[in-house]
């Protein structure tokens, strides 16, 4: 029965979006909720790890550049090339790209987390990600739009302490020492991390409502095929470099999902409005896509463990 529920997970996630979106003033008041939600998601996240996990991932640091040279390469570079080929506004283009310019976020965890793919390498290339980004996202775009900005690394580095690496580790020393007396609540964890990350989907589309209502079709395709674009690119070439199906699956993750959070932050910032629609729509997209492929990959048994890059 739990196994069932976790599994309708993008129903769920489909289901309260509309619902959020229908009627926001039942959810907008949550918004301070966000981050106790995710951070509730990432202590279950640590308890199905151990040291050995993130010291397995340590041990292989090509793996994490190869994440983030995809990430900072693929997605303002696919960015870019889908707003010149739907002809989108310059403030639409604008926002587009400095999504694509953005590490990534910790929605990426906690798919990684429902599509069993591999967590600790995940929060590896997010942890670096964001380090690197004090560089990477104002280059790229002066790269791409000419502009530089400032990026607030040092709140990104709180936050992402906050609500993944404090969590994350609780849970991992917890399931390190008690591994067997926390095997049922492991075993619900799933379904409380599902429950919780569709009703912080449903508070993002609520305090979005009025963007979405306001954006025409070619951002919704560009945003969409951005995505998904992202999520292709990194498991094919992955694959390509005979990766195994599981840390596929994460670069998958890593690369098409993006700190959206962030790139609305600085259009508003130091673009207008109308520059932070994309990212506020890519904030609900990428959770929703992400919530698909996570439930379709969990029926993919044959990535479950770690396979050999003969696979």
């Amino acid at each position: 029965m739990l196994n069932r529920m976790t599994q309708l997970f993008p129903l769920w996630a489909l289901l309260f979006s509309l619902l959020a979106y229908w009627q926001p003033a039942l959810l907008v008041g949550g918004k301070d909720a966000i981050v106790p939600l995710l951070m509730l998601i990432m202590f279950g996240m640590g308890l199905s790890l151990t040291w050995e996990d993130f010291q397995r991932v340590l041990r292989q640091p090509g793996i994490i550049a190869l994440g983030l040279l995809l990430q900072y390469s693929l997605m303002p570079l696919l960015a870019f090339a889908i707003g010149i080929a739907l002809q989108l506004p310059q403030e639409l283009l604008v926002g587009l790209v400095l999504v694509g310019a953005c590490p990534g976020g910790t929605a990426s965890n906690v798919i990684a987390y429902l599509a069993r793919a591999d967590v600790a390498l995940s929060v590896a290339i997010t942890f670096a990600s964001t380090l690197v980004a004090v560089v990477a996202t104002p280059l790229l775009t002066w790269v791409y739009l000419g502009e530089r900005i400032p990026v607030p690394i040092d709140g990104m580095l709180i936050s992402l302490l906050q609500i993944v690496l404090l969590p994350v580790t609780v849970g991992c020393f917890l399931n390190t020492r008690f591994a067997r007396q926390l095997a049922p609540l492991r075993d619900v964890f799933p379904l409380v991390s599902v429950a919780a990350i569709v009703v912080v989907i449903g508070i993002i589309v609520a305090l979005n409502q009025g963007r979405i209502a306001q954006a025409g079709i070619a951002i919704f395709i560009a945003v969409v095929a951005h995505n998904g674009l992202g999520l292709a690119s990194g498991y094919g070439i992955a694959r390509l470099l005979r990766l195994d199906k599981k840390r596929a699956r994460t670069l998958a993750i890593e690369v098409g999902m993006q700190n959206s959070g962030l790139g609305v932050a600085l259009a508003v910032k130091h673009f207008s409005a109308m520059a932070a629609l994309p990212g506020a729509l890519f904030s609900i997209w990428h959770n929703l896509s992400g919530s698909f492929l996570a439930t379709i990959w969990q029926h993919d048994t044959s990535g479950s463990n770690i396979c050999s890059d003969n696979e």
